[in-house]
């Protein structure tokens, strides 16, 4: 687990990112010019389909303005600003990588945020939360690089406030390989794809319930599709977190689909109304 662990922290490495997004941001405007979430959906939305996934997912959990939010994996905190921002909710952001996490408190900062939006370095494997402390946990594109799923998804659950909701976009194995590098992973050792349907067997196992279920790999094709249309990318973009290969990265990606490699589901489970707190094993 600790190899692992170690090849996707050196994978989301980053090094010097939040000088690099202070130098791509002058186009934006000066240092001490406010930014709104839009402005940074180029390079802040780690997951196919961007900000459009990510407001979905927010609607289908039931996101209103009174809840805790937690976003597990919580890259450079596109998500959970922009959740913050459109639903009024206080959101909580973890990323295994430190850089994202200063990254991502730069970019709060610039955009106001910051009393309703904060990050930690912390793995999803051991949050660092009390128990029943989030009233809906987010995960976005990151159950690709874990290996312990049923830890992971016991583990939200720990956090989950009795009756809170679990919301997760995720890509998963359809029929065989993707194409590496991809944004995940630049090579096998950093990648553990499940199926959708063992996805889902997992994390009802966690003592989930299923409440939403939803094959999104058409749309994901689709939204490939428009990017490819639409020319070369808008400045700054993903490239400036991700490195120069970036679009060789999401090139894969959208082969991998296109090609039905992949799939991507998105789901919503609700914690189980009484919990038994089970510590979760050492790997």
């Amino acid at each position: 687990m600790t190899d692992a662990l170690d090849g996707v922290r050196d994978h989301y490495r980053a090094t010097g990112l939040t000088g690099r997004l202070k130098a791509a941001l002058t186009v934006l405007g000066p240092e001490d010019q406010p930014l709104t979430p839009q402005q940074l959906v180029a390079l802040d939305q780690f997951h196919t389909r961007g900000f459009a996934a990510t407001a979905e997912l927010a609607e289908l959990a039931g996101i209103t303005a009174d809840m805790s939010v937690l976003d597990v994996g919580s890259g450079v905190g596109g998500p959970a600003r922009l959740i913050a921002a459109t639903c009024g909710c206080h959101v909580t952001g973890i990323d295994l990588s430190e850089a994202f996490v200063d990254a991502a408190r730069y970019l709060t900062r610039r955009t106001g945020l910051s009393e309703q939006v904060s990050f930690h370095a912390a793995s999803a494997l051991e949050l660092p939360f009390d128990g029943s402390h989030f009233d809906a946990v987010l995960l976005q594109h990151v159950a690709m690089n874990i290996s312990g799923r049923a830890r992971l998804y016991r583990e939200i659950g720990r956090v989950l406030k009795p009756g809170g909701r679990f919301a997760t976009f995720d890509i998963v194995a359809n029929g065989g390989e993707p194409y590496y590098p991809v944004p995940w992973a630049r090579t096998p050792s950093t990648s553990f794809l499940l199926t959708a349907d063992a996805t889902r067997e997992v994390i009802e196992q966690a003592g989930f319930r299923t409440l939403v279920w939803q094959d999104d790999a058409e749309a994901a094709k689709a939204w490939f599709a428009q990017l490819r249309a639409s020319g070369p990318p808008p400045s700054p973009n993903l490239g400036v977190v991700m490195g120069p290969d970036f679009a060789q990265l999401s090139a894969n990606l959208a082969r991998s689909l296109m090609e039905g490699r992949l799939g991507i589901f998105t789901g919503v489970f609700e914690a189980a109304s009484a919990k038994t707190h089970v510590q979760p094993e050492r790997q």
